[in-house]
């Protein structure tokens, strides 16, 4: 979870996550929304997917990369968790929230 809370802890692999969550897109389409070199989002993309929070896939000569929310729900989750939001009541010990 620390992979995942580093890489969206970036401004960048943020909007790289909004950007994927309209639809899959290559490493080329996701550089267009951004004024850096193609280095640097390929940089931000192995961060994102070392993190596990996207998957790429090849198709033909190009790879597609699309949201992987398993972690963001495993995030999310803990979220929850802290806050004591979503619990209920055999989780707590009986205690009201």
């Amino acid at each position: 979870m620390n992979d995942s809370f580093k890489a969206l802890a970036d401004p960048t692999r943020r909007q790289i996550l909004r950007l994927l969550r309209e639809r899959d897109r290559t490493a080329g389409e996701i550089a267009d929304f951004f004024q850096m070199t193609k280095p640097s989002i390929s940089h931000h993309l192995t961060i994102l997917k070392h993190a596990g929070l996207i998957q790429d896939t090849r198709q033909g000569q190009f790879i597609l990369y699309s949201l992987d929310t398993t972690v963001l729900e495993e995030v999310l989750g803990w979220f929850l968790e802290l806050t004591g939001t979503g619990t209920d009541d055999s989780e707590n010990g009986g205690r009201e929230q």
